[in-house]
């Protein structure tokens, strides 16, 4: 059983590393800073992305993100979904070139059920609410 420092300590250290997509989604609409990287493949990001995401492969950070990306820019990196581990392996990426770096649980799987703005190669998709994620009034 852990006490209430052990658990205090763990997810306060959880909450400085994830993230997830209403928090991002607020936090573009109110001008943070951080550049949100879908880290996914380029068939990915044309089958649909987060409206405001930058395209990066994981594979591709530490070729790119220092020529890309000023250091000084919180980064905030996700792919597919809760079942896909390239968003860690991005967060490791850009931790390593020093960005101050946090994951978006979820992927995009998430932020497109929870109707956030989505784009693919030609353009807008629709917004489509799932009430299995949110509340979804009729």
């Amino acid at each position: 059983m852990t006490t209430a420092p052990d658990a205090l300590s763990y997810f306060s250290q959880k909450l400085r590393h994830e993230t997830d997509a209403s928090d991002v989604y607020a936090a573009q609409r109110a001008g943070d800073p951080s550049v949100l990287v879908d880290v996914r493949s380029t068939d990915a990001w044309a089958q649909g992305h987060a409206v405001g995401a930058v395209h990066m492969p994981y594979r591709d950070i530490a070729r790119r993100a220092l020529q890309e990306i000023p250091l000084d820019r919180p980064v905030v990196v996700y792919c597919w979904s809760p079942g896909c581990n390239a968003g860690a392996k991005a967060a490791v990426e850009f931790a390593t070139l020093g960005y101050r770096v946090r994951e978006m649980i979820g992927g995009y799987e998430y932020w497109a059920r929870e109707g956030l703005p989505v784009e693919g190669a030609d353009g807008a998709l629709p917004r489509i609410f799932d009430p299995l994620v949110m509340s979804v009034r009729s």
